[in-house]
This record gives C-alpha cells, sequence and structure tokens, in this order.
C-alpha cells in the first residue's frame, strides 16, 4: 500500500470484483483520469475486496491506464470475497483505505458487489461507494445494457456462424449453450441474430414436444441443418441434456453439442461497450463529486441515470418479450 502524495488531498478509489467482462477496463480508465480531471487522487484496488483487506491499493495515473481500452478481463483483477461479509473484514478494509484519504469507492461489478458496498457504507457512512453495472448476463436492474454484453453476444454470434457452416456441410443439428444461468439475454439476441431455428431461455417454460414439431418441420422442407441455442439455465436443462431428449424421438439429423463457456467473458470489447464503459466510468467519478451514495449508475434510453443498490440488486431487468416472439416468427 502506498502512502497518498499529498497530505490532506481527497481521494477515490476504484476495483474490480465478482465476474469479469469485456469492458471493465475501459471503464476503469475513465474513473482514473475523470477523478484526476476532478482533482482527486486516484487508488486502484487489486483483486476486489480482497484487496481492500489485504492493503493491496497503489496510486494510479493517466498513464497507468493508457492502452487498456482495448484490452479485455481486468487490469485490476477480479475476486469474490467471504472475508468482506465479516464485520472484522470490512474494519481491516476500512483502516486501509482511510489514511489514504479516499472518501469514495466506485465498484464495478454486479449485484453481489453492490450489496457488498452497500453493507460497507452503512458501517462507514463516510465513504460513499458508486456502482457500475458490469456483467454479461445483462440482467441487473436500472440500465438498458450492462458493460460486457455486447462483446459477449457478438462473441456468441461468431461461434454461432462458424456452427453453421459445419452444420450445413454435414446436415446437422448442433444445440449451442450459452451462458446464461438466470437469464436469456445473450442466449436471445445471439439466436435471433444467427438466424437460430429455436431458442431456450429461463425465462419461458421450454416444450420438447414443440421443439421437436419446429425441428420437423425444417426437416420436411428440406433444411439441410438447424441450430437450437440454449441459454444454460434452461428450465430443462442444459444443452446436452435437452439433446438427449430431442435426439430420442427425433434423429434425422446427426447431433452434436457446443458450449461455448468462459470464452464469452474474453476478448477486446466491442465499440458500444468501450464507449459505454467510458460513460458509466465518468459519471460513477460525477455521481462522488455530488456526494451521491449507495447508487449505481446506468444507462435507460441512452440517458445517464441513478439507481439506487437496494433498488439495482432486488430487481431484475426483464428479458424483452417482443424479442420472444419476434424469434418464434422468423424460425417457423
Amino acid at each position: 500500500m502506498t502512502d497518498s502524495t499529498t497530505s490532506g488531498q481527497r481521494a477515490i478509489a476504484v476495483f474490480t470484483s465478482g465476474g469479469d467482462s469485456p469492458g471493465m477496463n475501459a471503464a476503469i480508465r475513465a474513473v482514473v483520469r475523470a477523478g484526476i480531471f476532478y482533482g482527486y487522487n486516484v487508488y486502484g484496488i487489486r483483486r476486489g475486496f480482497n484487496g481492500m483487506i489485504d492493503g493491496d491499493i497503489f496510486e494510479m495515473t493517466s498513464r497507468d491506464v493508457s492502452n487498456i481500452v482495448q484490452r479485455g478481463g481486468t487490469v485490476l483483477k477480479s475476486a469474490r470475497s467471504d472475508r468482506f461479509k465479516t464485520k472484522e473484514g470490512m474494519d481491516q478494509a476500512y483502516e486501509n483505505i482511510k489514511p489514504l484519504n479516499i472518501e469514495g469507492l466506485v465498484a464495478l461489478g454486479g449485484d453481489g458487489t453492490f450489496r457488498g458496498c452497500w453493507e460497507f457504507n452503512q458501517a462507514y457512512p463516510d465513504v460513499n461507494c458508486i456502482g457500475v453495472p458490469c456483467t454479461i448476463d445483462n440482467d441487473l436492474f436500472g440500465t438498458d445494457f450492462c458493460i460486457g454484453y455486447d462483446t459477449a453476444i457478438n462473441t456468441a454470434l461468431e461461434a454461432i456462424d462458424k456452427i453453421r457452416d459445419t452444420a450445413d456441410s454435414h446436415n446437422r443439428l448442433f444445440f449451442v449453450e450459452v451462458m446464461g444461468r438466470d437469464a436469456g439475454f445473450i442466449a436471445l439476441r445471439s439466436g435471433i441474430g444467427g438466424g437460430a431455428e429455436a431458442i431456450l431461455v429461463p425465462e419461458s417454460r421450454t416444450n420438447i414436444d414443440h421443439l421437436i414439431s419446429k425441428l420437423e418441420r425444417g426437416w420436411n422442407r428440406n433444411k439441410s441443418s438447424s441450430i437450437v441455442i440454449v441459454a444454460e439455465g434452461d428450465d430443462e436443462g442444459g444443452a446436452f441434456e435437452i439433446a438427449k431428449k430431442v435426439k430420442e424421438r427425433f434423429d434425422h439429423y446427426d447431433t452434436r453439442v457446443s458450449v461455448i463457456g468462459h470464452m464469452q467473458r474474453g476478448g477486446n470489447p466491442t465499440c458500444m461497450d468501450r464507449v459505454l464503459a467510458s460513460r458509466l466510468g465518468v459519471a460513477a467519478v460525477e455521481a462522488l463529486v455530488a456526494r451521491r451514495t449507495n447508487v449505481m449508475v446506468g444507462s435507460v434510453h441512452n440517458d445517464i441515470v441513478h439507481t439506487p443498490f437496494d433498488k439495482a440488486t432486488k430487481h431484475t431487468q426483464e428479458i424483452n418479450m417482443q424479442l420472444l416472439t419476434i424469434a418464434e416468427m422468423l424460425s417457423s
């Protein structure tokens, strides 16, 4: 841990927590440079809440965030922390940040991160906390898009396009599993973009009979291949389980399963994610300047909005049911 370079200088800190998402580095860059613009010393905390407890805190300059806007992952590293859920852990974290005159925290993460920040502020109200939504699942309430989502759906779409090529060459039925344990945002948009014959998401119950009927209609129209997109949290199980159930009753195609997995978390962020991360990073600093606390900054209809942590974590963004209807219509 470094000492404050200027005695009494006001300071803020930024950290990433929970699952990583493409665009986090762009947000870190925005927080650091906006913080310096507004006259703060800006500190980075490595490894999320664990780093705050361990004192893994260092001052960041504008140069420290050069050449990171295009990089995936997070230069500050990320981790989940059970220790921060204890009073002893929070007390130690506070003892580490207070000598550096840190009066505000910018937390890049999801609902678990924001709950931790809210509890920390309840114990230490002199440290304001602002959240920046970073999750490829895109399920946080209070923003139309979370940082990382656009990159994730484009990564999934690229994989689906390549799978389509080999499926068409061999008259195959592919079940492609994408991330989405509790939400089907990735499956829905990548499925529509990839022209999938069916899209299975946690928000809508899967009817195996209906799925088989749809595949049979495609076979009767001499379709040379079919692709079914499955969110990992679908109620009928993952792609392997659903493929097994379908194959028992519909074996016209050579059936294959592909799980895209964690590659959806990585890779260079898209332009949309870089711009969104830059906007929300600056908005987070400006919220601290305005003495806001316990709010998540988000973008709704392209406007910056502030959503209280208790609302952002207790509610989830609902999937666009009209898109599900469109997907059904276009795949029939």
